[in-house]
């Protein structure tokens, strides 16, 4: 059965196979939330939390919060490029400008 089914004081939802619980915020201001990992990166998220000496779930939240920071990054590297292109009035820095928006937003 597709859905939600409100569950007191959290929201589970269900979507295909997928889950997600929603619960109020605790103390600290967190959010539980409950996920489903591909056995190799559960894996790796095990090896790093043995060396370096910290839960798994501290190595999710630094990785997730890495990955927050590298895409606002990103981000706001392509505003700025966009930016110069658009004030270039050198049609060699355009071009150079042109080639590398085109390689941030297509890889190539």
């Amino acid at each position: 059965m597709l859905g939600a089914v409100t569950v007191l004081p959290s929201l589970v939802v269900r979507n295909g196979a997928d889950w997600c619980i929603f619960g109020r915020m605790n103390r600290a201001g967190a959010v539980r939330k409950s996920v489903s990992l591909p056995s190799l990166v559960a894996k790796r998220v095990r090896a790093i939390a043995k060396t370096r000496k910290v839960s798994a779930n501290r190595v999710l939240v630094d990785l997730i919060e890495t990955g927050l920071q590298a895409k606002e990054s990103e981000r706001e590297r392509f505003l700025a490029l966009a930016r110069r292109f658009k004030e270039s009035s050198d049609p060699y820095e355009s071009e150079r400008l042109r080639e590398e928006l085109a390689h941030l937003i297509f890889g190539e």
